[in-house]
């Protein structure tokens, strides 16, 4: 599991990598260009803390006790692993917004929000982060068990809130999508919020709930008899390698033909918030009224 958990991470680091450098320096920003690099960022770190771990775990089969595994290195993974589920959760509610309330959000909304927004949930990530590593042993010497359960408690009632707005957010964004009185035409932009969302639903969740959770509670090791981290370190690194191929496949797609561009093409493609039709120059009802 740990080698499968290698291979993933090594992927994902070099797909968030480019991800990285071609939203940072090679495309216009917009809104969501912003938050997906954020997000890819917050991967990328995600993924050089596992390969880490996975490194050392390997090297200590061979060469056991010749290397310790630094404490601090489970706070970079954790501080990595809130960081992304905030933006997403963010990306998500940006979405809902500008489907409920199109003309305020194209009109009225500030606009470097998102560079904002991901500002201070990348310090908010930290701070949490450090206040509990540093309570709980992984920094520095703490203050008492007591604090060490107080910041637990904390990180997870955050944890638990991302969980339910990122659920309810989703979940607005398909009902209006699909259910609502005004039709509303599927953009790349709508399929890729959705993939990813559902991509850490299925794979990088085990991770937040096994760590934030099922780690503190005693009697759960004791009732189980197998590790589940590992696992959970396998789902991870999965999701975060899924999100750079979920860009570039959903990039890809024309009239349900697949086209071989280059990369930048596909990034590109996949951040457009356009229906396909606008695309090959016709402009409907939903255009025109943008447009105006």
């Amino acid at each position: 599991m740990i080698l499968l958990s290698l291979i993933f991470a090594l992927a994902g680091l070099v797909g968030n990598g480019i991800v990285l450098w071609l939203l940072g320096f090679h495309m216009p920003k917009n809104p969501f260009s912003v938050c997906i690099l954020n997000l890819a960022g917050a991967d990328f770190l995600f993924m050089c803390f596992q390969i880490v771990y996975c490194l050392h775990v390997v090297l200590d089969i061979f060469y056991p006790s010749l290397i310790s595994f630094p404490l601090f290195s489970f706070v970079l993974v954790n501080f990595a692993y809130l960081c992304g589920l905030s933006i997403l959760c963010a990306i998500s509610i940006e979405r809902c917004l500008s489907v409920m309330w199109p003309i305020w959000y194209r009109c009225q909304r500030p606009k470097h929000t998102s560079a904002v927004i991901c500002t201070l949930l990348w310090v908010l990530s930290l701070l949490l982060s450090i206040l509990e590593g540093k309570e709980c042993g992984y920094l520095f010497d703490s203050l008492g068990p007591s604090w060490c359960q107080t910041f637990d408690f904390i990180t997870t009632a955050w944890l638990i809130t991302l969980f339910v707005v990122l659920l309810g957010s989703s979940l607005a964004l398909v009902v209006t999508i699909f259910l609502g009185s005004h039709r509303i035409p599927v953009t790349r932009l709508y399929m890729i919020i959705v993939s990813t969302v559902l991509a850490f639903l299925l794979f990088s969740l085990p991770y937040g709930i096994y760590w934030f959770l099922l780690a503190w509670i005693e009697i759960f090791h004791s009732v189980v008899p197998c590790d589940f981290y590992p696992v959970t370190i396998f789902l991870s690194c999965v999701n975060s390698c899924a999100n750079p191929i979920i860009y570039f496949f959903v990039g890809s797609i024309r009239h349900r033909r697949f086209q071989h561009r280059t990369l930048k093409l596909l990034l590109q493609k996949a951040m457009q918030d356009t229906p396909e039709e606008e695309e090959h120059g016709y402009m409907g009802p939903s255009a025109r009224f943008r447009e105006i």
